[in-house]
């Protein structure tokens, strides 16, 4: 099947370093797909190889063709923006191939109404650089909406984000795949995030694919001892699903003798449908 993004192999190396090895599975377009691993294990270099800017082997495609940037949204970790511009100015940029001497009504209407949709329509007209990091992280990714990308790559956009617009972030992009079946991959760290509104997750270790598929499949207390090196408690939530509560750490000398859990989970994956259909 070569419909959606598929990863055959696909390996980064920087000098004798092997960031990446042999990356292989693949997701179905119309879904939130979490990227999720300890720090170090390759999801910003991975996304980076999609996205064209990090050398890679192997091969990346969606839907059977080599990733095209013009249907490519992608927004890096680190993506501050110092220059004297205006929000309403830095959201504009994302359809910078629309963009005449004059911006037309439609397109200023497109970027208020997702600046509305980020509840931050009243900060139109300030200086991008006079913002919060967390204002910011709301703006680039409004400008990485406005472009409409069928492939969005977002590398930790709720990072710097409070309780309350880390939802309305997830409620949006549930809204944007649902609407234009758009595949939408983010590099996350907070587990329950992930579990409550992604459709899938890929789980990332020390450059190897560790796990691809549901949440509730792919991480498992076993998978958070070896992956992760901590022991947590799993709580039933009538309302959410599961909920992760980390309890302590493993001690080093328990670990290798855990090291076995993920062999056979990491050998072979597929495709997989989303779990939750248009919802």
């Amino acid at each position: 099947m070569s419909e959606g993004l598929v990863f055959d192999r696909v390996g980064v190396q920087f000098g004798d370093r092997v960031v990446l090895k042999d990356v292989a599975t693949q997701f179905s377009p119309a879904q939130i797909i979490g990227l999720v691993g300890p720090n170090g294990s390759g999801k910003s270099s991975l996304l980076g190889a999609v996205a064209g800017l990090v050398p890679h082997f192997g091969g990346i495609t969606f839907d059977g063709c080599r990733v095209d940037p013009r249907m490519l949204g992608y927004m890096p970790q680190h993506g501050q923006i110092r220059a004297s511009l205006s929000v309403l100015e830095v959201v504009l940029l994302g359809q910078h191939e629309r963009l005449g001497w004059r911006v037309n009504a439609e397109i200023q209407e497109g970027a208020y109404d997702i600046l509305r949709s980020f509840g931050i329509a009243d900060l139109a007209s300030r200086p991008i650089h006079a913002l919060s990091g967390g204002q910011q992280q709301l703006v680039l990714l409004a400008q990485r909406l406005l472009r409409a990308p069928r492939l969005l790559l977002l590398d930790e956009a709720t990072s710097a984000l409070d309780l309350a617009h880390q939802l309305r972030v997830f409620e949006i992009l549930r809204s944007y795949v649902t609407r234009t079946g758009a595949l939408v991959v983010i590099a996350i760290h907070d587990l329950n995030l992930a579990a409550r509104h992604t459709d899938g997750v890929m789980l990332l270790r020390k450059g190897g694919l560790a796990g691809a598929g549901c949440f509730d499949d792919v991480v498992t207390q076993q998978v958070l001892r070896t992956v992760y090196g901590v022991e947590a408690e799993f709580l039933s939530s009538g309302a959410t699903g599961s909920v992760i509560v980390p309890v302590a750490r493993v001690r080093e000398a328990s670990t290798g003798a855990a090291n076995h859990c993920c062999g056979d989970r990491s050998r072979s994956f597929s495709a997989f449908e989303s779990r939750k259909g248009s919802a």
